[in-house]
């Protein structure tokens, strides 16, 4: 299965707008993060966790051929507003692009994107199939996928584990119970937005310290700001095994 992160930053990313800090102006490529994706890309499917408004550049960046889904952590704009461009799919595959997503993020696609549901369908619109998820296992192409219940704030959002791989976004707080079902991950991925606490992300110790618990063989840091620091400064700093994503980056898992 192999792991790309199509972004790792966010809205609030590099280069910002009107910042001249030493990030926003880096000539390091892995200091330019486009909003937090991944892509599996697996035997069984194709999946994008989470479609946000660089989805269209991501996808071209990355060379994604082929998708077969989409799965939504939450509802929030900077995770959500690429989806019309899975129109691209739908024309060269001539089919509707499965999406999974609990009933309050579909409310909530439903609303940003009206236009998709409203019957009857304009030509060219995209096409999607809307599945239901909850906190319990499901299936893609018989690919099992297990949802992580998380709290960015008081905001319900699920990060995921496929196989040895756990990915986590948008978090403050992870029960011990849920935490349990990333371990033994050989690779696990977590929010890492600055050094100073936030209100809805864990900061960078805080991450660690998670990361910590997991004991991954790996562990990777994500939904970065520009806050954080230099990629090569912050790597510098990070335990044996932890690492920051950066955009582009490819993993075998």
């Amino acid at each position: 299965m192999k792991i790309t992160f199509l972004g790792t930053g966010t809205s609030q990313g590099v280069p910002f707008i009107g910042c001249d800090c030493a990030v926003c102006t880096s000539k390091d490529k892995r200091d330019n993060r486009l909003r937090s994706s991944v892509w599996i890309d697996a035997p069984e499917a194709s999946i994008v966790i989470d479609c946000g408004p660089d989805f269209r550049c991501q996808a071209l960046r990355a060379n994604i051929r082929k998708l077969d889904a989409v799965i939504f952590t939450h509802g929030h704009k900077d995770h959500t507003a690429g989806l019309d461009d899975v129109r691209a799919y739908n024309y060269h595959y001539n089919k509707a692009i499965d999406v999974y997503a609990t009933e309050e993020t579909q409310e909530i696609l439903k609303r940003e994107f009206q236009y998709v549901f409203q019957y009857p369908n304009y030509p060219g619109i995209p096409q999607i199939d809307l599945h239901t998820i909850a906190n319990q296992p499901f299936y893609i192409n018989g690919l099992e996928i297990v949802p992580i219940r998380v709290l960015h704030y008081k905001l319900e959002v699920f990060g995921f584990r496929i196989g040895d791989f756990t990915y986590i976004t948008d978090a403050n707080y992870i029960a011990p119970e849920e935490l349990k079902k990333a371990m033994g991950s050989k690779v696990f991925v977590l929010n890492a937005l600055r050094h100073q606490e936030h209100i809805s992300h864990y900061n960078l110790q805080e991450a660690t310290d998670i990361a910590a618990q997991v004991g991954a063989e790996q562990s990777y840091f994500t939904h970065i700001s520009h806050q954080l620091g230099l990629y090569t400064d912050v790597e510098a700093m990070l335990p044996k095994g932890m690492h920051l994503a950066y955009d582009g980056l490819t993993l075998e898992v």
